[in-house]
């Protein structure tokens, strides 16, 4: 299954592509938006292999807001501007739609995406969590990490030298971080495994000399990965 955003400002191109995207076999809507803003935040919470993607919006546009992207979906420009057809396959886009479009010419678009394939190549790693903060986009390498605490809508990701605050759900920062090197040991509390020093009763205490709480549910967890 193939899931799939919509960033589009126009009301009736949400219309248009929800309903194509309804009618043909192996695509899911996972979510719409106005704007590059919303878009960065519904691929931060949601896995999305596929945008279809305007090129005029307000705020940035969308040619922009691909570039700022460190490891994009596969992307279908959607857009009533024939001129941007060139910067779009400079950036591989998969096609290029130019509005108004039919379904038959939609789905040769998706069928593109689906002769690529969505999934990452084997062996691929990735060595380091990327956010949005006022400044832009920000790399956080997952050696840095000490712990993430959630905080209501909010996720703190803590590092030696800062505390990044992260609009992601626990579930979603859990599937972003390189299994067996995070560790659940509360709710509210993800750890890095490597940063544990001392497993208490109910407490971690960190390399930073940080005391992180350990609940019942997670204890057995954590006391195996501390092993080894």
């Amino acid at each position: 299954m193939i899931h799939c955003l919509i960033a589009d400002d126009e009301v009736i191109a949400h219309q248009i592509l929800e309903q194509y995207i309804l009618k043909t076999e192996g695509l899911t809507l996972v979510a719409k938006c106005r704007n590059a803003m919303e878009a960065f935040a519904k691929l931060q919470q949601h896995k999305i292999d596929l945008i279809f993607l305007d090129i005029e919006m307000p705020l940035v546009n969308g040619i922009t807001f691909l570039k700022t992207l460190p490891d994009p979906p596969k992307v279908i420009f959607t857009t009533a501007y024939a001129e941007y057809a060139l910067q779009g396959y400079e950036l591989n886009v998969v096609d290029y739609l130019l509005k108004p479009f039919s379904y038959e010419r939609f789905v040769q678009a998706v069928g593109k995406v689906k002769v690529l394939g969505v999934l990452p190549p084997v062996g691929e790693s990735v060595d380091a969590l990327v956010v949005k903060e006022k400044e832009g986009l920000l790399r956080i390498a997952f050696s840095d990490i000490l712990y993430i605490e959630g905080s209501r809508d909010y996720m703190k990701v803590v590092t030696p030298e800062r505390k990044f605050l992260v609009h992601l759900t626990m579930k979603k920062l859990e599937e972003l971080l390189p299994p067996g090197k995070f560790i659940r040991t509360h709710k509210s509390y993800i750890v890095s495994v490597s940063k544990i020093k001392i497993v208490k009763t109910s407490e971690l205490v960190l390399a930073d000399q940080q005391v992180v709480p350990v609940s019942g549910h997670y204890k057995e967890g954590v006391v195996r990965s501390f092993g080894g």
